[in-house]
């Protein structure tokens, strides 16, 4: 029965390989005729759900360039655009568009275009309906003309921040969180130990959201040609239904979508083509791809964890893995092309070990003559600003969620939990803290000091390093520390990041370290580089080889293993069929992302 269903898994492996190797043939075929890019041309976006950061070249999907548009597709998609003469205007539909920080990178993009002098027009069904569509609004109002259907609104509200606060469902459960932390503003631990907001996570969270809805009203203002004043007043009106909207002037007026898209053709002239941005970007190709000096792009994206970097494909969810990112990083150093690195950050924290790793090697990179350029996108916090705050420069964008300067650790004590399902755990332990970290046991007076005492060291080794790489002195750092999050304005304003901005800023740094010319041509390089499809395609299907031992489990076991993988691989080619992609381990430079309803 056994080698029945080896031999069955084996024929499905088989299957799979000749399905995905006729895949292959397809798209090597559609490569070789691949179309140009019309004469005359609009470019279109849907914005229906937030960009993706980055997409790890970890599967045949990602080989075969099937990942979904990332931001910085976008962006230097409509960079290319500008100036490409046969490009005449920008429609863009918008849904959910992201981060304040997607937001703001997105709207500095629209505005570079616009700068060319093409046209830029946004529309929607609507902002919201009957919901809160301010960040929506906020992304729409740097184009040149914003529309939305006569049955739409403009849901432009404001900002909500929300906290969950478990402490009581915990303790019904049986569930003791036993935590630590340092400093008063580290409130990643509060959501399992307090009940509500307390004074300083109060104090911090309402200048966070304040900061963000200041730079929501700014530049609403600026797009929409309003006063600041007048801006607050419709928000504290809105939602406005589609004619209110117009006569508040915050559309330009009640189309659909044919409507829309009838004028730009018109507007384009005779023989006018649509084409999305990420199709045009393939044909058109990426700028910054030529000229003898090499900009590496590294990305860390995802909480920080030990070992490689990883994606899940079905919850989208990214790992930055510290030997990932870390051999990244040799690798552009190693490179003799390589003049400068872009450090591309977005992440919430994790592993101090993992974050330690990659802090290091920007360490290095900067050490062998190339300068590190950090762009951060939607959050660099806690782990996430320890791998950063090395670089020689620093660029976030005014919303980024930044600094979280500050350590927890602890765990849950869940004994209580299997005794009311009937479970009773009995332990017999060697050494004296051999259950520190178990689940089943409080710790001891001795483990709690043992678990201070490792966050003072981790807390004072932290932001020792964070005011050396910051060249501020230790006190002035620490006042900014103790665990709390800022806005990237903000934190402009406190020495933790150097510049406002995203790509364009960063690179325009990268070059200005090595004394390049603002507008000189650089090449833009991935690193790690993209590897053969060959390679990948060896990686996920593995070679099967002849077992001729007499361990069937083990054979058995082998071919689940690799069938998994090559379904794994072909599912990830069908995305479009609708199906998609961390682990965890325990960390201690964490800060969760505030939830901003907008």
């Amino acid at each position: 029965m056994k080698r029945f269903f080896i031999g069955a898994l084996a024929f499905i492996g088989a299957l799979s390989i000749l399905f995905v190797v006729g895949v292959v043939g397809l798209l090597m075929l559609a490569a070789a005729s691949k179309p140009g890019v019309p004469s005359n041309l609009i470019l279109e976006l849907d914005l229906q759900q937030p960009l993706p950061e980055y997409t790890l070249d970890t599967s045949l999907a990602g080989a075969f360039g099937e990942e979904p548009t990332s931001l910085r597709d976008v962006v230097e998609g409509l960079e290319q655009g500008a100036r490409d003469p046969r490009v005449k205007s920008l429609v863009v539909r918008i849904g959910q568009p992201g981060s304040a920080a997607q937001v703001q990178e997105l709207r500095d993009a629209v505005k570079a275009f616009r700068a060319s002098g093409k046209r830029a027009v946004a529309y929607a069904d609507g902002f919201g309906e009957a919901g809160n569509g301010t960040g929506a609004y906020y992304l729409a109002s740097a184009f040149d003309a914003v529309y939305i259907q006569p049955s739409g609104d403009v849901g432009l509200t404001g900002l909500v921040m929300e906290t969950p606060f478990a402490r009581d469902a915990f303790a019904k459960l049986g569930v003791k969180p036993e935590f630590a932390k340092r400093a008063e503003y580290k409130n990643a631990v509060n959501s399992f130990t307090d009940e509500s907001y307390g004074p300083y996570q109060r104090e911090a969270t309402e200048a966070f959201g304040g900061s963000l809805f200041r730079q929501v009203v700014k530049g609403v203002a600026e797009g929409r040609k309003l006063s600041e004043d007048e801006v607050r007043a419709l928000i504290d009106r809105a939602p406005l239904l589609g004619q209110a909207a117009v006569d508040a002037k915050l559309v330009d007026g009640l189309r659909y979508r044919d409507e829309i898209h009838d004028e730009l053709k018109r507007e384009a002239g005779e023989g006018a083509k649509f084409l999305y941005v990420d199709k045009y970007l393939e044909r058109a190709g990426r700028p910054h791809q030529t000229g003898s000096a090499t900009i590496a792009l590294i990305y860390g994206v995802g909480e920080v964890l030990r070992g490689k970097s990883q994606s899940n494909p079905l919850s989208g969810g990214q790992v930055m893995g510290g030997d990932t990112v870390a051999g990244a990083f040799r690798k552009a150093v190693e490179d003799p092309s390589v003049k400068a690195i872009l450090f591309r950050v977005d992440s919430p924290g994790g592993s101090y070990s993992a974050s330690d790793t990659i802090r290091r090697e920007v360490q290095r990179a900067r050490e062998a003559g190339k300068p590190v350029i950090v762009t951060m996108g939607t959050y660099a916090a806690s782990g996430g600003y320890f791998v950063a705050m090395d670089g020689d420069k620093i660029v976030a964008q005014p919303g980024t969620l930044t600094g979280s300067i500050g350590v927890y650790n602890g765990k849950f004590v869940t004994s209580e939990l299997w005794a009311k399902l009937g479970v009773n755990f009995d332990t017999i332990a060697f050494g004296r803290n051999a259950t520190f970290s178990s689940s089943d046991q409080e710790f001891t007076p001795e483990q709690r000091a043992q678990l201070e005492s490792e966050l003072d060291t981790i807390y004072l080794d932290f932001t020792s390093r964070a005011a050396q790489a910051r060249g501020m002195p230790l006190e002035k750092l620490q006042a900014v520390a103790k665990g709390r999050v800022w806005t990237g304005e903000d934190a402009l304003e406190r020495g933790l990041v150097d510049a406002l901005g995203g790509y364009p800023k960063a690179l325009e740094l990268a070059k200005e370290a090595v004394k390049l010319d603002k507008d000189a041509p650089v090449r833009v390089v991935v690193f790690p580089r993209p590897r053969p499809t060959g390679q990948v395609l060896s990686e996920l299907l593995g070679k099967h080889e002849a077992d001729n031992s007499d361990d069937e489990a083990g054979s058995q076991a082998t071919v689940s293993a690799r069938l998994m993988e090559q379904v794994r691989a072909v599912y990830r080619v069908g995305a479009k069929l609708g199906l998609t992609g961390p682990g965890a381990e325990g960390r201690a430079l964490y800060a969760p992302l505030p939830e901003v309803r907008w």
